[in-house]
């Protein structure tokens, strides 16, 4: 029995938008965010961006991802500086 969610008409397996994952890898974290893997693995040491392990495999919580990268009109240009 598959474990992704599928399409019932056509059987085909569906993707799940990103914004409604609850995680997903690094390297998807640094795709996203275009952000390298060492400032990711950075900003996790740092307790910036939330992960969890399962196994051997380290997840990064896409909600972590969007309160780093949060953009709020208050700040100048509208940016958020991550450090």
């Amino acid at each position: 029995m598959p474990i992704a969610p599928f399409d019932l008409l056509s059987g085909e397996p569906k993707s799940i938008p990103f914004d409604q994952r609850l995680t997903c890898t690094i390297h998807e974290a640094s795709e996203v965010t275009g952000l390298g893997r060492t400032k990711l693995y950075e900003l996790i040491g740092a307790g910036q961006l939330t992960t969890i392990t399962v196994g051997r495999r380290r997840l990064v919580l896409v909600s972590s991802l969007h309160a780093l990268l949060h953009v709020t009109p208050s700040e100048p240009g509208g940016i958020k500086k991550v450090r």
